[in-house]
């Protein structure tokens, strides 16, 4: 390996949004800085398996004809 090119690599400390805490090694900060996060597994719902809510209850072909359902295209 070369020297003197990597970053350095060293123990800082996690602190997820409930409170709770880690040590971890990343060449993130200096060493003893602590990582804040703003989303980690316990809040987001792709891990806490929360689901996405429905913006259109109808559908696509129901909306379009409640948008549209009034025009007439051919002829009279």
């Amino acid at each position: 390996m070369k020297k003197d090119i990597h970053p350095d690599y060293h123990t800082i400390t996690i602190q997820l949004t409930d409170g709770s805490t880690y040590q971890t090694r990343s060449t993130y900060g200096a060493e003893g800085d602590t990582l804040l996060l703003d989303i980690d597994p316990s809040v987001h719902p792709a891990w806490t398996g929360g689901r996405g809510q429905m913006l259109d209850a109808g559908g696509q072909v129901a909306r379009f004809n409640k948008r549209f359902g009034g025009l007439s295209l051919g002829k009279k």
